[in-house]
């Protein structure tokens, strides 16, 4: 097959024809659609998708940007049966920040995506683990590109440390070589793999800005990774070492109160990183920067747990699962 030559196949794909009043209330039909791949595109035969939060909160209409119907789904492992020359065979997984919300997605037994957007699945990686990496992997990594990648000798915060994206920010930033002390909501200790030992400090029954500075000898931390948002706004700005930044991905409460004197005093740095906002290019090259890990071993993905792996019928079950915020990595298998 040539890129002058693509093929068309006919797919099953899990299809959202209109918003949902909420979880309970979305209704996927699997209904069969033709996919043609561009000159520059791959068709990929899907082999495993993950359910993030952002799907069922687009379907629930939390995405004013995300259209009717479509299929959902942004992240993918899969085989590479059209493409360019040079691309047949390949084994791939990527991520995407507009797939299964302002265009088809994952949630399918095939998926057409542009050619940069993919990158190598490793060897020692499955299927589902591979459709398990994409957004916590990216989240955390893009917080990271754009606050600055940890280095050794540095301490980075993660608040909400047993999340996936907590998980994902503990592994890299340990990968490179940066003290990490987590935070946890209740007295549980880390569940995630980490390259060195970390500390856990449990916010119900420890201040958290206070215990910082005592094992930091009064500095702070250099980064903190709030994957909470609001409710740990205020520990996490007290937790700041001067030139220190705060990483925001999410919010309950849109507003805080913020003292701009501290902020300015202290020389921080807000950064709010949105990954729906970025490409399937865009997302790319994120995880490609995180390839050398995940070759390494110094970057592992999620266990996968056979009651959280469904078939695309039972996509319903998979989203309802997810909305009620199920720590384990949801997957769909066509």
């Amino acid at each position: 097959m040539s890129s002058a030559d693509p093929k068309a196949v006919e797919a099953r794909c899990v299809r959202l024809n209109a918003k949902a009043e909420n979880a309970a209330g979305i209704a996927p039909r699997v209904e069969p659609h033709t996919l043609a791949r561009g000159p520059n595109d791959l068709l990929i035969e899907v082999k495993a998708a993950a359910v993030n939060p952002s799907d069922v909160k687009a379907a629930t209409g939390l995405m004013a940007y995300a259209i009717f119907p479509r299929t959902p789904g942004r992240d993918y492992a899969g085989v590479v049966i059209d493409g360019p020359a040079g691309t047949m065979g390949r084994e791939v997984f990527g991520s995407s920040g507009d797939l299964g919300i302002r265009r088809d997605g994952t949630h399918a037994s095939h998926l057409v995506v542009e050619s940069d957007a993919v990158v190598e699945k490793p060897k020692t990686v499955s299927w589902e683990e591979a459709a398990g990496i994409g957004v916590p992997f990216v989240t955390a990594m893009e917080g990271f590109r754009r606050a600055g990648i940890p280095k050794p000798g540095e301490t980075v915060l993660v608040f909400g440390a047993n999340g996936k994206v907590g998980q994902a920010a503990v592994q890299i930033a340990t990968w490179q070589g940066a003290r990490v002390i987590g935070v946890v909501r209740k007295a549980e200790p880390y569940e995630g793999h980490t390259n060195a030992s970390i500390e856990v400090i449990d916010a119900s029954a420890t201040d958290v800005a206070t215990r910082l500075r005592e094992v930091t000898d009064g500095k702070g931390a250099d980064i903190v990774f709030n994957t909470v948002g609001d409710p740990y706004f205020q520990a996490a700005h007290k937790s700041l070492a001067l030139r220190g930044r705060q990483i925001l991905i999410a919010a309950i409460d849109r507003i805080v109160q913020f003292n701009i004197l501290e902020f300015y005093r202290g020389q921080h740095t807000y950064v709010g990183i949105d990954t729906l906002g970025l490409s399937s290019i865009a997302t790319g090259a994120v995880l490609r920067d995180l390839g050398p890990g995940f070759a390494s071993g110094h970057l592992k993905p999620f266990p996968i747990k056979a009651n959280a792996v469904y078939p695309l019928e039972r996509a319903k079950e998979a989203y309802v699962a997810v909305a009620g915020s199920s720590r384990d990595r949801v997957i769909l298998k066509p």
